[in-house]
Formats: C-alpha cells, structure tokens, sequence
C-alpha cells in the first residue's frame, strides 16, 4: 500500500504516513482507522516495546526513500518525538511536506517508564516543515504547558482540543474527522 488517500480531495493525493507511538496503535485508535478507511500507511517499527530513538529514525528515513514525492507525516505520542529526533539529523528533511504531531509525550517526566529513557532529552529544534501539534488539556503524559512549550519550540501551530486524554483509543474520537481536516488544512499549506 501506497498510502495516498484518493478519498480526500483536500489531501492532494498525497502520501501520508502513520506514526504511532510507544506499543504501536491498537485497532480503536483513531490511526488504525485511518489507516482502514483511507488506506494511509504505517511506518512498522522492529521493537514497539523497548522503542530505539536511532532504529525509529532510520526506519522512517527508510519509508519515506520509498516514495516518490513528499509525504505527510501523521504521528502519535512517541511518534511526535521520533518526528523532531529525525528531523534534527536527516538529510531527507525535503521528503516530508507536512507533520501533523498529536499528544506529544513528555519523556523527560520521573515518572515515564524505562523503555522510554532513550527518548531523552527532548529534541526541542524548529521543525523545518510546516507542522501543527494536537493537545489536550488532560493528557496523562503530558501537562499543557509542556505540550505548548513543545509546539512553540518546534515552530508547530497549536491546535488545543479541550479534554482528551492523550487523544488515543480511549478517547472516544472514533474516525477523528475532526483529525482529517487539521490534516487537511496541512496539506494546503505544504503543498
């Protein structure tokens, strides 16, 4: 699978893929689904358990090689932090149009578990593609103001949806459509 969504004229056609985030997406998250209904595609990782920074990065540097245009990047969670990880050290920054970044995590909390301690320190560069980040104001991994100065460190639109938890499975968004037009509205700008 391509991953380019034909269904959404407002996507361009273009390639959009999936990040999810520490133990993969489960099949009610909001990605899954996208993934169903859309045909978006997964970048699979070798350990969603013990996640590696440097193995992550170079499995996406390896995804987006595959393709032959510039895709839009929809991560989640510990996927919004491979984003700014892999954007601060590729030479394949060009690759990527856009980067919708949904509940970034705080991985520098005491209280994060240790499969994650890799993912420290923070990568707080500017992103250098437009990007919007999705928050939520009781997210359990991270406090709103963590998840603001995140954003506005990464040059990242911030898009505050209220209370959400950590905008995931449990989170009752269903096919998120709300999801679809921020990454819409990312479309058009990177394109």
């Amino acid at each position: 699978m391509n991953g380019k969504d034909k269904s959404n004229p407002d996507l361009q056609g273009r390639s959009v893929l999936l990040l999810p985030g520490w133990l993969n997406s489960g099949p009610e998250h909001w990605q899954s689904r996208w993934e169903a209904l859309h045909g978006h595609r997964r970048v699979e990782q070798d350990d969603w358990e013990w996640p590696r920074r440097g193995d992550w990065m170079a499995r996406l540097d390896e995804v987006l090689l595959e393709l032959p245009e510039p895709a839009l990047l929809v991560a989640h969670s510990l996927g919004c932090q491979l984003v700014a990880a892999w954007a601060a050290h590729t030479r394949h920054a060009p690759r990527v149009a856009g980067a919708l970044l949904v509940a970034p995590p705080d991985t520098e909390r005491d209280d994060m578990p240790p499969n994650l301690f890799n993912w420290r320190p923070i990568v707080r560069e500017r992103l250098p593609f437009p990007s919007l980040a999705v928050v939520s104001s009781d997210d359990p991994y991270c406090a709103l103001p963590r998840a603001q100065a995140m954003a506005a460190d990464w040059a990242a639109g911030l898009v505050e949806i209220g209370a959400r938890g950590h905008i995931n499975g449990e989170s009752g968004l269903a096919d998120w459509p709300e999801g679809l037009a921020l990454l819409a509205r990312l479309a058009g700008r990177g394109g």
